[in-house]
């Protein structure tokens, strides 16, 4: 049971779950993390830790169209072992959902 990145972490990208990871699995874009569910451990210490309550486990029903997005991305971004700062307008965009349409497909800058 991996966990998943959803749209919520668009526009916000907090790194919060970045730190607590022990396997490193998260990837980063220009504007949302990713998790490759296949290096994920399926320890959800992540889970508590992210403010915009992005990610879900993928037994979850919203889970089921971002699983794949996840895997996608994640062998397409660089791997984000550190916390940084979230987004400038992170707060703002934190709760908003239909996100989808404001995903940028361009890497982050990694870590």
């Amino acid at each position: 049971m991996p966990y998943v990145v959803t749209d919520d972490c668009i526009k916000c990208k907090y790194t919060d779950c970045v730190e607590v990871c022990p396997v490193d699995c998260f990837y980063e874009g220009e504007n949302m993390l990713v998790i490759h569910p296949d290096e994920c451990i399926d320890c959800g210490v992540c889970e508590p830790e992210c403010p915009a309550e992005a990610i879900v486990p993928d037994t979850d029903d919203r889970a089921t169209k971002w699983l794949e997005l996840n895997r996608d991305y994640a062998t397409k971004w660089p791997n984000i072992t550190r916390k940084k700062d979230a987004l400038p307008d992170a707060d703002e965009w934190k709760g908003k959902s239909g996100k989808l349409d404001l995903l940028s497909p361009k890497p982050g800058s990694g870590a």
